[in-house]
């Protein structure tokens, strides 16, 4: 295979997978890790992909657009689903407190609450609000502050000061973007700041997340990895990320 075509099959599957790696590269073509770097190269100044650590990913992966609720609803669903079933394993037992994140596939795990299980419930998404005010076991607390439109999340020094005084089980937290060199990143600070909030009140953290945010990297860091203590993706997951957040310490579960 000539350079060229190597480096045109590279693009397209960059932009199938989300993300690929350079020993993964290396391996199916059949050449150096080094000869993979000069290609990612070439497709990086052809804006076709862009460089991360340790491989690439599309060139849209590094972005602060941020998508509505209703589009972000619409994709995925079929993973966000078998994550969110899969994620209510790690619910706290009945009479356990348990954060929820703004966001798609948090509210997905909200629904599917069991409806004999008591819980202590905190959010700051009015769709997660919505989804746990109808369940007769959860004790919901609703945070205030200035709601983004974009998210339906509150935000802001309000939500800030709450958080800084709970410390709850278990805390599901979205994500926009996740590598294991940046950690877990959102594109707007306010928002980045509640999750920050989040993360620090809980004794579990476990983020869900589809495997379209693995591989990306967006404008503000919220949490380092080694501040996760589960991921539950979907089977799209590259395995050179999955081990390399396995060896973190991270259990991570593709659903």
């Amino acid at each position: 295979m000539y350079a060229e075509e190597r480096q045109q099959a590279i693009a397209t599957l960059v932009g199938q997978r989300g993300r690929v790696s350079v020993t993964d590269l290396s391996e199916q073509y059949g050449v150096t890790s080094e000869t993979v770097r000069r290609d990612l190269a070439v497709l990086d100044r052809m804006g076709l992909v862009r460089r991360v650590h340790g491989g690439a990913v599309p060139a849209a992966a590094l972005t602060a657009i941020e998508l509505g609720t209703s589009e972000r609803e619409t994709a995925h669903t079929a993973e966000k689903e078998r994550i969110a079933k899969a994620a209510v394993e790690f619910l706290p037992p009945t009479g356990g407190s348990v954060l929820f994140d703004a966001g798609t596939t948090t509210a997905r795990v909200a629904a599917l609450l069991p409806a004999d299980r008591e819980l202590v419930g905190v959010t700051n998404s009015l769709p997660v609000a919505t989804r746990l005010s109808g369940h007769a076991g959860v004790q919901l607390h609703l945070l205030g502050g200035r709601v983004r439109g974009v998210t339906q999340a509150a935000v802001g020094a309000d939500t800030l000061r709450v958080l800084a005084g709970l410390r709850v089980d278990t805390a599901f937290i979205g994500t926009n973007a996740l590598t294991p060199a940046h950690g877990l990143s959102t594109p707007d600070v306010d928002e980045a700041a509640v999750k920050r909030a989040m993360v620090a009140s809980a004794h579990r953290v476990v983020v869900v997340a589809d495997s379209s945010k693995i591989g990306r990297e967006d404008f503000v860091r919220f949490a380092g990895i080694d501040e996760i203590d589960v991921l539950v993706t979907d089977s799209g997951i590259p395995a050179s990320v999955r081990n390399e957040l396995t060896g973190s310490g991270i259990e991570v579960v593709a659903a």
